[in-house]
C-alpha cells in the first residue's frame, strides 16, 4: 500500500537523542541498533540506553587507588575512544535546527549542491531483504516500556474496521467477471515489474514484493518529465520510465471505485488541508475525489510482504484518500497507530489486523497516513485462491501459479498543487519528501478539524509536515540532512477543504 522506503530515520535518531541526558555519549551505530531492536519505538530505545548507561556507571571503580594506578597509555586510549566521531549522536539543539546526525548545522543556502549517481545502484554490496534488516529482536527488552504492548486486534468485518480505524472496508465491489479479468491482466503486467531497492542503515535493501505505477491520463501532470519525477519519488529516488496507462480492466474498475469513494467521503468530516479543488465531474453528482494514477503491487507466496510504513505524501499532499483494491489470495492488512509524544506511557499503541479477501476495497481515508503505519506481514502459510472465472483467451498462459498471488491496486489522486516543479530541492539538488509529524502533533485542539458531517472529535489534532532530504536512498545512504517545515501559504499550496466553508 505504497512505497515502503525508510521512514524518518534521521527524525527517530533526533527524537531518541533528545530524550537522553546531555552527558550521555554513544555512537550513531549503537543508537540505530537499539532502534532496530525496538522496531523504531523511541521511548523504549531511550529506556534501554539509559539502563545500560546506569549499569556501566555502577560497575565503574571510583576508588582513589584505582585511579592512581591507571597507566598513562590506558588513560590516553580511553580519552581517544570517548571523542565522538562525525557519526556520533547529536543534541536536541540540532533537532531544532533541522540538521542530520551526520552533518553540522548549516543554513539552507550555505552549501554547494552535490551531484549524486541516482540512475543506478552500486552492486558491490550484497542486497538484503528489507524484512531481514528490520526483523525485530527477541522481546526481552520490552520490560523497559512504560506501557505493555497489546496483541493485534482482528477486525473481521466492515463495521469493526469503521469503528476502530479511519478506514472503511467494502466487499465484492467489482462484478466477479471483471475482478478476475483484472486479476489475470495485472498478473501478466507484473512479469515486467521490479522490486524496489534503496539504501537503509548503510545497507542496500530490497522490497519483498514487486510494484509498478500507472497513470490514468498521460497528460495529467503536464509533461513526461513531471511524471518521471512522480515515478522517481515513488521508487525512492531511482530513475525509472514514465508510468504506463491504465489497462482497460483497470479503467473499468477505477470508475466503480471512484463512485464508492465519493459516497463514503460525503459521509465524513473534512480536514483543513485536504484538497479543496473542484475535480472534473462528468456525472453532475459533485465529485470530491478522483483517481488519476495508481500504484500496483504483486505479492507472490506467503513471504511476499511489505514492512510498516506510511505512504509518502510528496505528490498526493496532506490528508490523502487512498483506495486499495485487493485481488487474489486473502492477506492480512495490518495497521499500527503511532502514539503522540504527550501520550507516551499513558496508553499502548494498538495494532489492528484486517483480512482482505479477493475483490475487496479498503479505503484509507484522510488522517490514516498521519496517525497509522501499515504493512502486509509475511505468513507461514496462506490460503490458495481459486479464481471463479478462467483467464481471458487473449492473454498468454502464465508461467507461474496464480493461486498464491495477491494483486493490490491502490488508486490515488495526484494533487496539482503538489506538482513536482513546486517541490523544494535539498542541498543535494534532489526533490525532497513530504512527511507528517506523526509523533509531535500540536497540543491545541483545532476547532475546524471537523468541517462537515458527524460530531467533531476532541481527540483529533492538527498535524505538522516537513520536507526532508531522501537523496541517501540511492546514494549509499549519504544525504545532506536538509529539512524544513512545510508552509502552505508561503509555498502557494491549495485550494484546501478549509477554503470551502
Amino acid at each position: 500500500m505504497g512505497s515502503d522506503g525508510p521512514e524518518d530515520t534521521d527524525t527517530l535518531l533526533a527524537l531518541l537523542c533528545s530524550l537522553l541526558p546531555d552527558e550521555f555519549s554513544s555512537s550513531q551505530q549503537t543508537l540505530i541498533e537499539v532502534l532496530l531492536q525496538t522496531e523504531g519505538d523511541v521511548e523504549m530505545a531511550a529506556g534501554i540506553l539509559l539502563k545500560q548507561h546506569t549499569n556501566r556507571k555502577r560497575k565503574r571503580n571510583t576508588s582513589l587507588d584505582s585511579w592512581l594506578t591507571r597507566s598513562d597509555a590506558a588513560t590516553q586510549t580511553k580519552r581517544l575512544s570517548s571523542v565522538p566521531s562525525s557519526s556520533a549522536g547529536f543534541s536536541h539543539n540540532q533537532l531544532v535546527s533541522g540538521s542530520s546526525p551526520q552533518k553540522k548545522p548549516r543554513s539552507e543556502g550555505s552549501a554547494t549542491p552535490t551531484t549524486t549517481k541516482r540512475d543506478r545502484l552500486p552492486t558491490s554490496k550484497p542486497v538484503k531483504n528489507l524484512l531481514e534488516v528490520l526483523r525485530p529482536q527477541p522481546p526481552q527488552a520490552s520490560a523497559t516500556a512504560n506501557a505493555p504492548r497489546l496483541p493485534p486486534l482482528t477486525l473481521s468485518n466492515p463495521s469493526l474496521v469503521t469503528q476502530h480505524t479511519p478506514c472503511t472496508l467494502h466487499l465484492g465491489v467489482l462484478p466477479p467477471e471483471l475482478a478476475c479479468r483484472l486479476f489475470y491482466t495485472m498478473l501478466h503486467e507484473a512479469q515486467d515489474w521490479s522490486k524496489n531497492k534503496w539504501w537503509l542503515f548503510d545497507r542496500l535493501v530490497e522490497s519483498p514484493h514487486r510494484s509498478s505505477l500507472y497513470t490514468r491520463h498521460p497528460a495529467e501532470a503536464g509533461n513526461d518529465a513531471a511524471w518521471q519525477n512522480i515515478t522517481r519519488a515513488w521508487y525512492n529516488g531511482r530513475l525509472s520510465d514514465a508510468p504506463k496507462q491504465f489497462p482497460s480492466p483497470m479503467e473499468e474498475a477505477c470508475m466503480i471505485v471512484e463512485k464508492i469513494v465519493n459516497v463514503e467521503m460525503r459521509k465524513r468530516k473534512r480536514f483543513p488541508l485536504e484538497w479543496g479543488g473542484d475535480p472534473d465531474n462528468s456525472d453532475g453528482e459533485g465529485c470530491i475525489w478522483r483517481a488519476n494514477f495508481a500504484a500496483a503491487n504483486c505479492y507472490e507466496g506467503a513471504k511476499g510482504a511489505v514492512g510498516f510504513h506510511s505512504d509518502r505524501l510528496t505528490t498526493i499532499g496532506p490528508y490523502p484518500t487512498i483506495a486499495s483494491l485487493s485481488l487474489g489470495t486473502r492477506r492480512v492488512f495490518r495497521l499500527r497507530e503511532v502514539i503522540p509524544l504527550d501520550e507516551v506511557g499513558k496508553r499502548a499503541a494498538q495494532t489492528f489486523d484486517v483480512p482482505l479477501p479477493h475483490n475487496s476495497l479498503c479505503i484509507m481515508h484522510a488522517s490514516t497516513q498521519e496517525r497509522f503505519k501499515h504493512s502486509i506481514p509475511p505468513r507461514n502459510t496462506i490460503d490458495r485462491f481459486y479464481p471463479p472465472y478462467s483467464p481471458p483467451t487473449d492473454l498468454p498462459k502464465l508461467a507461474f501459479d496464480p493461486g498464491h498471488c495477491r494483486i493490490n491496486v491502490t488508486f490515488r489522486f495526484f494533487r496539482p498543487d503538489f506538482h513536482p516543479d513546486t517541490i523544494p530541492r535539498c542541498k543535494c539538488g534532489e526533490m525532497t519528501t513530504l512527511r507528517p509529524d506523526m509523533k509531535g502533533w500540536q497540543r491545541e485542539q483545532v476547532r475546524n478539524d471537523s468541517l462537515k458531517g458527524g460530531p467533531e472529535s476532541s481527540s483529533e489534532r492538527s498535524t505538522g509536515y516537513w520536507w526532508a532530504c531522501t537523496a541517501g536512498d540511492q546514494n549509499e545512504g549519504k544525504g545532506c540532512g536538509f529539512w524544513k517545515v512545510m508552509d502552505v501559504k508561503a509555498e502557494g499550496r491549495g485550494p484546501f477543504a478549509s477554503d470551502l466553508y
